[in-house]
């Protein structure tokens, strides 16, 4: 008895592949709804199994399989070209610790309102001067 997945199974996709195949005009693009049969078996079944099964390029019903849920089976979106990053609004004065050891002995700063260049001209300056 063929597993069935989804109500559709191997063998079914199989035989609509094979009639788009006997009937379609030249090199027709294959139907979106033949890559979504495609594709949900691939996430049954696995890549491999179902591109031999089904005679489809491994890649493409890879990339076709990991993009599921995009408008147009089988098709990656284009990445953005900019991405805006918002830093969160500060709702007060940054605070900020240093502790910094040497020899056994170590000095603990505690700063509030401190810019981070300042925080680390401070700590330069310490470290210099630390015996």
């Amino acid at each position: 008895m063929p597993r069935r997945i989804h109500s559709v199974t191997i063998e079914e996709v199989k035989a609509r592949f094979d009639q788009w195949r006997q009937t379609r005009q030249g090199r027709s693009r294959i139907p979106d709804e033949l890559w979504v049969a495609a594709g949900e078996l691939a996430r049954q079944h696995g890549v491999n199994k179902i591109s031999r099964v089904l005679r489809l390029e491994f890649n493409h019903l890879k990339r076709m399989t990991e993009s599921a849920g995009q408008t147009t089976p089988g098709r990656r979106e284009k990445p953005p070209t900019f991405l805006e990053l918002i830093a969160p609004r500060a709702s007060g004065p940054a605070e900020y610790t240093i502790e910094m050891e040497t020899d056994g002995r170590m000095l603990r700063i505690h700063c509030r309102g401190a810019s981070p260049a300042e925080l680390a001209q401070l700590s330069q300056a310490l470290w210099k001067s630390a015996p």
